[in-house]
């Protein structure tokens, strides 16, 4: 016979055990939240709640937030050292206390200066990774430059794949050019939706071979949503119509999500 005092404490547990199986059951039906501000600002709103941030260069000409429009942040990731993926991440990790995931060489030359604490700076470079509440932030490569807007040397240029609590896998691409690297990404990391660079000088085939590298393997790979651009692109530039018309054309069996500022999409698997 279990004593009472034992009996009791098997409830707790048994309680305690499918409170958390309840919770994580709700985290895999819930989606993963993304807005998108223009150029490339993304909110990522997961389903515990946290907020990540990517490249919140509000200063853009297209922008209509500003700092004090983010009063809450968990993550940053900064990609390069480039003016426009680094933005205010300095100002908006102070008034929140997020962490930036960036690389060495960007917090000595950038965020310490700027009075960034290093324990709020994730310093790490591709290949590495970064658990923080629930969500897995692995580091990629990316060809790319990362110079600073002072001159100075911001380390090596990254991507992004951001894990979910639910499961959910975001790969965001920071400014990369296409690489043969993206085939071992899509079959290791298995992205669920990919945020890809288009700048108006890009070619669309350009993405349509990424696309098809990171669905090596991969399946799950079901959104495609192009960055980088422009509200008006200048007469001739790539514009996310000629992506979604070239990945049309290639039969590809994605989406190509065509965000409007400010709205807020629901992304599952």
């Amino acid at each position: 016979m279990v004593k009472p005092c034992v009996g009791r404490l098997l409830r707790v547990v048994i309680l305690v055990s499918l409170g958390l199986a309840w919770s994580g059951a709700g985290f895999a039906a819930d989606p993963v939240k993304l807005e998108w501000f223009s150029w490339s600002i993304f909110r990522l709103t997961s389903p515990s709640g946290k907020v990540v941030l990517i490249n919140p260069f509000v200063t853009n000409p297209d922008s209509k937030v500003k700092v004090a429009d983010f009063p809450k942040a968990d993550v940053i990731v900064v990609a390069d050292g480039h003016r426009d993926e680094v933005g205010s991440t300095d100002e908006i990790a102070l008034a929140t206390g997020a962490k930036i995931v960036t690389s060495f060489e960007m917090f000595n030359v950038w965020f310490e200066p700027r009075k960034v604490p290093v324990e709020q700076v994730l310093r790490s470079g591709p290949g590495d990774w970064n658990k923080i509440d629930g969500i897995t932030i692995r580091n990629v490569g990316s060809i790319h430059g990362s110079g600073t807007a002072d001159k100075l040397y911001g380390g090596a240029a990254m991507g992004f794949m951001i894990k979910f609590e639910n499961g959910l896998t975001v790969y965001f691409a920071g400014s990369t050019a296409p690489t043969l690297d993206m085939t071992m990404w899509g079959r290791m990391y298995k992205p669920d939706v990919a945020i890809l660079q288009m700048s108006a000088g890009k070619d669309p085939q350009d993405l349509v071979e990424e696309i098809r590298m990171l669905r090596t393997g991969n399946p799950g790979l079901k959104t495609i949503i192009p960055h980088h651009h422009r509200l008006q692109v200048p007469p001739g530039g790539t514009t996310p119509a000629d992506v979604a018309a070239a990945v049309k054309a290639a039969k590809l069996p994605v989406t190509v999500l065509i965000p409007e500022p400010g709205k807020s999409y629901d992304l599952g698997k």
